[in-house]
């Protein structure tokens, strides 16, 4: 690498992420740091050549190089591996220390060479708010610690005293022996740095602790390695405050060349309930109770007029707005999100289904009790209302909205509710199915999209994995045989129909709808079937084994933000359902 350049793009299935809860960031195959935003993950990006800014750190092998690299067991613990053209193997270790402090992020790289002699370039070029303020008031101390300013970030840096400062940042090389390792240490912090630089092996040693004690026992999976990997990763994009950003990044796009791009550094409802069901199908472990807190929060506080999205620390998502910056290749360049002036009716529903799968494993407290009755109100209030929907589209009758609903209302009645309400609670959903069959049940006997769209959606799949109706009623059967007959292409599931185009020519294979037609064709009893679904869908990643929202079939690469949090939940909670 030229220490004078910043890395240009990968494809998105290179990129690994290392997490610390508070922010997260993306690393490339050429040891470029691209995506950094501090100090929390909808802050304007430090590191932003991800999206075209002037933001990077980076630490590459100084020879041409073949790359690889995998995570420690558990964890967001990245180890980036190059072989050398002179068969020497180098490995980069890199984290964010763990758990995060809000104010303070602290990335540690530790390189060592595996084989023969190491030698490698190390750029550090932090641009605060997206790449428009350079790094100033650059100074090393006579201890060889360096310190400036970002915009309103603090930065210290240890480990590379021999450094010299070059176009708006800080540049060395490093030559390490066989058996030798060296240590950078970098912070970017919102206030004064207190105290001296952390001490790599402590910092290390801690980090490491804290992802064993962070990652509970499962139970069973029919792939457990990548079962764990998944927590991992949901436990990295939940913040202490309980809320789980639903990716993080933003502006990747869904489909290249398609304008569909969005900004996902925030907390959705829904996404968030189906993580907090996924976990409660392994276990009570802890982010099932961080995202019981988190909903249960929101509703208590906004009632029938929750949003669909907030911030990590519950504010309103900020309006969306575009950046001065290139982007991705093939996408845009925009921060906040339109889905802040949306109503989703189905957010009611998903946290009726958290609360009641947390009530199953006594971990209801007294707000998620309160959370419950509020919700139920919030849904017999507005049931009847238009909404956006699961796909956050245009305002309709949405079949999925309203029976998710009456899923949450049943599950609810059995493990959460009061005696006295637990029959009026199975009373409206019953109505609610009733008044949805009525007016969007197929000639062909499955369900519809809406009372005047026909199409098969696989979102529909959710009301029998999730209790409207039974998994035997002719609705539910037809619904599935419908899906995997009309959405499902290669073993891969698209979300629905947009016309008369080739499925793949419209949009990505939706991984979420992959997992939910593995658990459906698991809950028919069609259990091979269930794991070929599974397993084709769990292979649509990159080395690292993160997930997107959508694959690109055709050319089998990875499409929109990354990791996407709900695609890591349903992988978790399918590996656990077809194990059953």
């Amino acid at each position: 690498m030229d220490p004078r350049t910043v890395p240009g793009p990968h494809v998105l299935r290179e990129y690994a992420l290392i997490a610390d809860g508070e922010r997260g960031a993306l690393v490339g195959p050429r040891g470029d740091i691209a995506w950094l935003c501090a100090p929390r993950w909808d802050s304007p990006a430090v590191l932003s050549s991800l999206l075209g800014g002037r933001g990077c750190y980076a630490v590459s092998p100084r020879q041409r190089c073949v790359w690889g690299g995998y995570y420690e067991d558990g964890s967001l613990i990245w180890r980036s591996r190059w072989i050398t053209d002179d068969n020497a193997v180098v490995e980069c270790r890199e984290a964010l220390a763990f758990p995060g402090d809000p104010h303070r992020a602290v990335i540690l790289r530790r390189v060592a060479p595996v084989r023969g002699e190491a030698s490698l370039d190390v750029l550090l070029r932090p641009a605060a708010d997206f790449g428009r303020t350079a790094l100033s008031r650059v100074e090393r101390s006579d201890d060889g610690v360096w310190t400036g300013r970002s915009g309103s970030l603090r930065v210290r840096w240890t480990g590379a005293p021999e450094a010299r400062p070059d176009d708006g940042g800080l540049r060395t090389e490093l030559r390490l022996a066989p058996g030798e390792h060296h240590d950078l240490v970098l912070e970017l912090s919102d206030a004064e740095f207190a105290g001296p630089p952390p001490d790599p092996d402590r910092t290390w040693a801690a980090t490491e602790t804290a992802w064993r004690e962070a990652l509970p026992e499962l139970g069973p999976s029919i792939a457990e390695r990548d079962a764990r990997h998944a927590y991992a990763v949901m436990r990295g994009l939940t913040t202490a405050g309980g809320g789980m950003v639903a990716a993080g990044t933003t502006s990747l796009p869904e489909r290249a060349d398609r304008g569909r791009d969005y900004d996902y550094r925030f907390v959705w409802i829904r996404d968030q309930c189906f993580a907090g069901q996924a976990v409660a199908a392994a276990g009570p472990h802890p982010l099932l109770d961080d995202a019981v807190g988190f909903v249960a929060g929101r509703i208590l506080a906004d009632g029938p007029d929750l949003m669909p999205a907030y911030t990590v620390t519950g504010e309103p998502v900020p309006a969306q707005r575009t950046l001065d910056l290139p982007g991705y290749p093939g996408g845009s360049n925009v921060v906040g999100n339109h889905v802040r002036t949306q109503f989703q009716l189905d957010a009611f529903g998903e946290a009726l289904l958290l609360f009641a799968a947390a009530a199953r494993h006594d971990r209801l407290d007294t707000n998620g009790f309160h959370a419950t009755t509020a919700a139920v109100a919030a849904i017999e209030k507005r049931w009847q209302d238009a909404d956006a929907g699961l796909w956050e589209l245009d305002p309709q009758h949405w079949t999925h909205s309203r029976l998710i609903c009456a899923a949450g209302l049943r599950q609810a009645a059995s493990a959460a509710a009061p005696a006295s309400d637990a029959a009026a609670w199975n009373a409206l959903a019953d109505r609610i199915v009733a008044a949805t069959a009525e007016d969007s049940q197929h000639p062909s006997g499955r369900w519809q999209r809406t009372p005047d769209d026909p199409r098969v959606d696989a979102a529909l799949l959710l009301p029998a994995l999730r209790g409207a109706v039974p998994p035997d009623d002719p609705r539910s059967v037809a619904t599935f045989e419908a899906v995997r007959a009309e959405l499902g292409r290669d073993g891969y599931v698209y979300r629905f129909r947009h016309d008369g185009r080739p499925l793949h020519e419209v949009e990505g294979a939706f991984l979420l709808c992959g997992f939910l037609t593995a658990m459906a064709a698991h809950q028919q009893g069609h259990r091979t079937e269930a794991a070929r679904w599974f397993e084709r869908n769990r292979a649509a990643c990159g080395p690292p084994g993160l997930f997107s929202e959508e694959y690109d079939v055709v050319q089998r690469q990875l499409r929109g933000n990354l990791p996407q949090a709900f695609v890591h939940a349903t992988m978790l909670e399918a590996s656990i359902r077809l194990a059953e």
